[in-house]
């Protein structure tokens, strides 16, 4: 709250005159003698003596008008009071002309540290050489490299390997399965120094409707972006084989391809509601035709052995 003046200012009127900018009310002369008269008496100063008594008393009495003056000048307000609706004006001005990124851009951001590219290789029959057998996406969930995958991206694989955010590149081994929902769990044998693990989120508030984003390494170009909503909960998903089912799924469309599997797909504040597993299309394409399906946070991270929320 502004602080209160401790004077009022006056009018001016034909008894008024200003100082410095500052409105001084004159008294009568029976009463006091004008400050004006002050102000010119103190020319006779130059002819009295140093040790004159009354030469100190001028220059206390000019240093305290001086001081006064000074005083009132800092307790004039400056400016009007500042109003709840004067700060919501001024935020609604800032962000008018402000360029702001959108939730997609904030949410790719926030995951975009620990999503990693996974790679498996199996050895060629002719030369033994290491062959790119599948190539996926993954998540980290724990800031010491373990890894959240699908099944089917390292499986069969005999050499698996990540390659994180910054760009470096480290051997991986498969640490536990879940075959139920085509999740595998890896430990990194090397991480940078600076790891920065997803957050996880429950589902239990996810909606169809809401904003989510899938981040991923379609046919290995990446990491890529694509925004889009949750369609559905509790859907179930047989493979193109036909001899599995996978259940409890969310269904979304933000596109998803061959690569996508194992990716995260996240709420629009970056958080991890399911790791993406499949998509449909009835032809032999393997592209995406709008819809996808993500095993949810939950049953994933109880392929980790953590406990769900």
């Amino acid at each position: 709250m502004p602080r209160s003046s401790l004077y009022s200012s006056s009018q001016p009127n034909p008894q008024t005159s200003g100082v410095s900018g500052v409105a001084v009310e004159l008294a009568p002369d029976a009463e006091k003698p004008s400050i004006r008269s002050r102000l010119s008496s103190l020319s006779s100063l130059r002819r009295l003596s140093p040790s004159d008594p009354r030469l100190l008393w001028s220059v206390i009495a000019l240093m305290a008008v001086l001081l006064l003056l000074s005083f009132s000048l800092s307790l004039r307000p400056t400016g009007p009071k500042l109003t709840q609706a004067i700060i919501d004006s001024a935020v609604l001005k800032t962000l008018e002309i402000a360029d702001l990124p959108s939730p997609a851009a904030k949410a790719y951001e926030t995951i975009l540290p620990s999503v990693v590219m996974v790679r498996s290789f199996v050895k060629s029959v002719e030369g033994g050489e290491d062959v790119q057998h599948g190539v996926g996406t993954g998540v980290v969930i724990v800031d010491k490299g373990i890894i959240l995958t699908n099944l089917h991206v390292v499986q069969g694989g005999h050499n698996i390997k990540v390659t994180f955010a910054d760009g470096m590149e480290a051997a991986a081994s498969v640490t536990g399965t879940q075959p139920e929902n085509d999740l595998a769990v890896l430990q990194a044998h090397k991480i940078p120094d600076d790891m920065i693990a997803a957050t996880m989120r429950s589902t239990a508030d996810l909606r169809p409707g809401d904003q989510v984003l899938a981040v991923g390494f379609p046919f290995g170009i990446g990491p890529s972006a694509s925004v889009g909503v949750v369609s559905g909960l509790k859907r179930t998903f047989r493979s193109p084989e036909g001899d599995k089912d996978i259940s409890n799924l969310i269904q979304f469309d933000a596109a998803a391809n061959p690569g996508n599997s194992g990716g995260p797909l996240v709420t629009m504040d970056g958080q991890v509601v399911g790791i993406v597993t499949a998509i449909l299309n009835p032809s032999k394409q393997r592209t995406f035709i709008g819809i996808g399906f993500a095993v949810p946070i939950e049953n994933a991270a109880q392929a980790a052995g953590m406990p769900p929320f």
